[in-house]
C-alpha cells in the first residue's frame, strides 16, 4: 500500500539503534494522537500535535501540514517565508485518503541541507498517515452532520412557564 507516492519498496533499510526512550516517545505520541483521534477532538489540533511529534522524533525540523483551501498562505509563499530565515526544504509529501483524494500536503524544513534518511522517511510515512486518518475522519463527520436535519429545540413559553400547580 504505497498510497503516499515517495517510498521506495526495493531500498533497503538499515537498522539503526533506537533507545528505549526514543521508541517510547513515538508510542506514546501515536497513542495520544489516535486517542485525539478517536475523542473528535478538532483537526488543526490533532494535525498540530502530529507535527510536534514528528519535529521531536526527527530533530532539527519543522513541520507543517496543511489543508486544500486553507486560508493561511500558499506551500510556494510558505518555503519563500521560511528561506528567508534559514530554513531549508527538508521533505514535502502529499497526504491522500485511500480512495486516493488529496486531503492536505505535509511540509517540512531543516535548519541545514540534508536528505531525509530511511528512519525519517518512515517517521514522515506513519505522520501523514495519523494525518489522513484524522482529517478524513473530519471530512466523513461533516458529511454525516451536513446530511442531518438540524433539531429545533423549543424555546417557547411553555419552556419558560413554571409547572401548574394542583390545588
Amino acid at each position: 500500500m504505497d498510497e503516499y507516492r515517495f517510498r521506495d519498496r526495493d531500498r533497503k533499510s538499515i537498522p539503526v539503534d533506537h533507545s528505549e526512550d526514543q521508541i517510547q516517545f513515538v508510542l506514546n505520541a501515536e497513542e495520544k494522537i489516535l486517542q485525539w483521534i478517536s475523542a473528535r477532538a478538532p483537526v488543526p489540533e490533532i494535525l498540530s500535535e502530529i507535527c510536534t511529534a514528528l519535529d521531536c522524533q526527527i530533530g532539527n525540523i519543522v513541520s507543517r501540514i496543511s489543508l486544500p483551501g486553507d486560508s493561511g498562505t500558499s506551500s510556494s509563499e510558505i518555503a519563500r517565508n521560511a528561506a528567508l530565515f534559514g530554513l531549508h526544504a527538508f521533505f514535502s509529501a502529499g497526504i491522500f485518503a485511500e480512495s486516493s483524494e488529496e486531503l492536505g500536503s505535509l511540509e517540512i524544513y531543516c535548519c541545514a541541507p540534508r536528505n531525509a534518511s530511511s528512519d525519517d522517511i518512515h517517521s514522515i510515512e506513519r505522520a501523514a498517515c495519523l494525518a489522513a486518518i484524522a482529517i478524513e475522519r473530519d471530512v466523513q463527520e461533516g458529511k454525516t452532520r451536513s446530511s442531518r436535519v438540524p433539531r429545533e429545540e423549543p424555546m417557547g413559553e411553555a419552556r419558560r412557564k413554571p409547572s401548574a400547580q394542583i390545588n
